[in-house]
């Protein structure tokens, strides 16, 4: 068998690697969607009680939707903004019941190479199958040929620690217990008791620290919820682009998520300490958690603890091939450039393909979430287009895959955690080389901020 005649291997079954596979199936090539999860799309479904700020019209891909069709889907409402349980049941389950057999769960990838060659031998090296190894839920190993494999798996897993350095602060494995990486689902009974009248701290500057702090601010003017504090903690301080785009963000959900944080810090739901970054995290004689800061700064007891701090690629499975990788953000290097949160937000980003996404290991791709390595900000429609120029370069139609055509919904205030140093910031916190007292910022609210913060918070559009 030729490598031609081989399936192209796709990892991951969430919105980018099904449409992958879409993409693929269109073009008359055989996937094989490998899905380390119980069900498809499972990391989307952890987060299934978090709405997404892209509409129902930007997180359909148009070759699923293709692929769809025959079975009498309906694509819901584009204007309607559904939740990651929606994305999931509606539109994620559905495609991959059409894919059929081409997608198995329960399929950890272990290790991707090729086949015969190290990652040292070159002899021949391009004329060689991928293999990819494949552990099952059930303990039974596996391999699988491939002529190209597309690396969808996201970094959900992966989730970024709270330590200031991009290590685990001292002290915050042994306090796991208290601690999430996720934002918690404050409908669910449990988890509710957990964050009602407790004094929470939740660290991180982007969406998903936005959710979590009217999540709080909402569990705090309900009935169960009296005594609930957020206590915010940023690594930079205070400027114009801390709370996003407001009402100039073309992603309107998204901007009023941000207005929605703000209204908590402005109504006292949550107080904000501004140029905090931790080192350590301590449990005081009652059980509850100190954090430590790098600067000397200790902070008062909390009761639990909300790590958002961004998410980075798990690379281990892929040692064996020769990627080509920034250096920072360990995303591709030709991509990296076109996404540093330091230059760039995520209506800023230049559309890319199969071109920016290559790697010196020909026929390997790292695409969706995974493909911005620690770069926040990546959008659905994204991966969508990253997918579809790269089916078409494996299907040998360049054309097609360099006409690279997409269109963003703008916003300047997408910066990531990169620019926690940048001079406003610095103005912001105060400056001064001494351990100040901790900064509680109160702020005042714009008149837009009430009718905003009526609206249900939302979360992240993006997805692998």
């Amino acid at each position: 068998m030729s490598t031609q005649q081989l399936p192209v291997v796709v990892i991951g079954a969430g919105p980018t690697g099904l449409a992958a596979a879409a993409h693929l199936v269109e073009r008359g090539i055989e996937p094989l969607v490998l899905e380390a999860g119980p069900a498809a799309a499972s990391a989307v479904r952890k987060w299934s009680h978090v709405r997404l700020f892209s509409t129902w019209g930007e997180v359909v891909d148009p070759a699923a939707e293709k692929l769809l069709a025959p079975t009498g889907w309906m694509r819901p409402d584009p204007a309607a903004y559904p939740s990651g349980g929606d994305w999931a049941d509606l539109y994620l389950q559905p495609l991959a019941d059409v894919l059929g057999d081409r997608v198995r769960v329960g399929a950890t990838v272990t290790g991707v190479s090729r086949a015969g060659r190290d990652r040292i031998v070159d002899a021949d090296r391009e004329q060689q199958p991928f293999v990819v190894h494949i552990t099952y839920a059930d303990g039974r190993e596996e391999r699988a040929f491939a002529r190209a494999v597309i690396d969808a798996s996201g970094t959900w897993a992966t989730p970024s620690p709270a330590g200031g350095s991009g290590l685990p602060a001292l002290g915050e494995k042994a306090a796991a217990d208290r601690i999430t990486y996720r934002v918690p689902d404050l409908k669910d009974p449990a988890v509710r008791a957990r964050y009602a009248g407790k004094r929470t701290a939740v660290i991180g500057s982007g969406a998903s620290a936005f959710t979590a702090l009217a999540y709080l601010a909402d569990l705090a003017k309900s009935d169960d919820g009296a005594g609930t504090k957020g206590v915010w903690i940023l690594r930079r301080g205070i400027s114009g682009s801390t709370f996003g785009g407001g009402e100039a963000d073309q992603l309107p959900a998204r901007g009023a998520l941000g207005l929605a944080a703000k209204a908590a810090v402005d109504e006292g739901h949550a107080d904000a300490v501004t140029g905090f970054r931790t080192e350590a995290i301590e449990r005081d004689n009652d059980g509850r958690l100190v954090l430590a800061g790098e600067d000397g700064r200790r902070l008062d007891p909390v009761d639990e603890v909300i790590v958002l701090t961004g998410f980075r690629p798990d690379l281990s499975f892929l040692d064996e091939l020769r990627l080509g990788l920034d250096e920072r953000l360990q995303a591709p290097v030709e991509l990296a450039p076109l996404i540093d949160p330091n230059q760039h937000s995520c209506g800023t980003v230049y559309p890319h393909g199969h071109r920016e996404l290559s790697h010196p290991e020909q026929g390997a791709y790292l695409v969706g979430m995974k493909s911005y390595g620690r770069a926040p900000t990546f959008l659905a429609m994204t991966g969508y287009e990253q997918v579809r120029s790269v089916a078409a370069a494996i299907a040998g139609d360049l054309d097609s895959a360099d006409r690279v055509e997409l269109t963003l919904p703008e916003t300047g205030v997408c910066g990531g955690a990169g620019l926690f140093d940048a001079p406003d910031a610095q103005e912001a916190d105060g400056g001064g080389c001494c351990a100040p007292a901790p900064q509680l910022v109160q702020l005042g609210a714009p008149a837009t901020v009430g009718a905003a913060s009526e609206q249900a918070p939302a979360g992240g559009c993006c997805g692998s």
